[in-house]
């Protein structure tokens, strides 16, 4: 489903594992239960794509092969099937994926609590997962070290719910406002 990834004595450049990558990232995108099937626990860079009724005000660019769907988010993980599994389809503690579509869903009623930190309620965590999955669709590309093509995929990219990496011009002020929306909604105790 999507392996380039680098093993010893790979000479591949940064920049032909950039391009490898894009390749796959820019593949048809699979739904998410099909995509829990095929993810490793490989590291990787991974995207998150959505037709352009879903979230409509965020410009992303089409997918190469399925027009109809636009790129949302770009990501990495040391373990794709984690990250992907536990943390962006569960837990907004530790998603900013979750953090910031819970934050420009507002008007969907999402609430949150304090943990440790701003987290949605388990019924709206569950709640956002089903969103997700009727929602989003991903592609991913395994790679041994992703943290070394993150950047230059993003930059190139612009996915709109990226905000780390992307050059200022790209930045969606939607999205910044969702986050701050987000991390503002909740306060630890005591705090007024």
């Amino acid at each position: 489903m999507t392996n380039f990834e680098n093993r010893p004595g790979d000479d591949r450049t940064d920049q032909e594992r950039v391009e490898d990558a894009l390749h796959l990232l820019s593949g048809i995108p699979y739904a998410l239960d099909v995509a829990s099937k095929g993810l490793s626990r490989g590291s990787g860079v991974y995207a998150w794509w959505a037709p352009p009724a879903v979230l409509a005000e965020l410009p992303g660019p089409p997918n190469e092969h399925v027009p109809s769907l636009r790129l949302l988010y770009l990501g990495r993980a040391t373990n794709l099937r984690g990250r992907i599994l536990r943390n962006h389809l569960r837990r907004s503690g530790s998603s900013t994926l979750r953090r910031t579509l819970a934050g420009l869903l507002v008007t969907e009623g999402y609430r949150t609590t304090w943990t440790d930190r701003v987290v949605l309620l388990p019924q709206d965590e569950k709640r956002l997962t089903a969103w997700m999955h009727a929602n989003l669709r991903l592609t991913w590309a395994e790679d041994a070290e992703p943290a070394t093509i993150e950047a230059e995929l993003v930059r190139r990219l612009h996915p709109p719910l990226n905000v780390h990496g992307v050059n200022p011009e790209h930045v969606q002020a939607a999205v910044v406002a969702a986050k701050n929306a987000y991390n503002a909604s909740a306060q630890p105790a005591g705090t007024d």
